[in-house]
């Protein structure tokens, strides 16, 4: 029986990568999959605005709760996180390949109107963060009368 063996491209995805990046967006945008270990990659976020306050929607697979870090500075929103590589392989396992993410990813985006962070809520469920995020009340302009 003849054996199989998988073809692998001299070039890898460097073609594919020149033109994502010609056609698509700017190459060097985004980091590659091949980028250091260090590098912070962005949270992936929905916004919605409904009856005075802001939801948010980010994922963040594989992140526990307790690792999970949100500020809130006026009308800016930080999100932070980091996820751990739990255990080792077994001894004598060789790890054939791995495209799962482990390190920091981080967000900071600002929204149109001053928060009011005492009455923010989080809530963290199958992957994805839900923040509530109110916006101040502000007081209406007070006009004064001229003596």
């Amino acid at each position: 029986m003849a054996n199989l063996h998988r073809y692998t491209d001299p070039f890898g995805n460097a073609v594919d990568e020149l033109f994502r990046g010609f056609f698509v967006k700017p190459l060097g945008f985004e980091p590659s999959a091949s980028a250091a270990t260090d590098t912070v990659r962005r949270v992936r976020i929905d916004v919605t605005e409904q009856n005075g306050e802001y939801k948010v929607y980010a994922e963040l697979p594989g992140v526990k709760k307790e690792d999970i870090r949100v500020e809130v500075d006026g009308d800016q929103v930080t999100l932070s996180a980091e996820t751990r590589l739990e255990g080792e392989a077994d001894k004598g396992e060789r790890v054939l390949h791995s495209e799962r993410y482990f390190g920091k990813v981080a967000r900071s985006f600002r929204l149109g109107a001053e928060l009011d962070e005492s009455r923010a809520v989080a809530k963290f469920n199958d992957g994805v963060l839900e923040l509530t995020l109110p916006k101040k009340v502000v007081a209406a302009a007070k006009q004064i009368t001229i003596q």
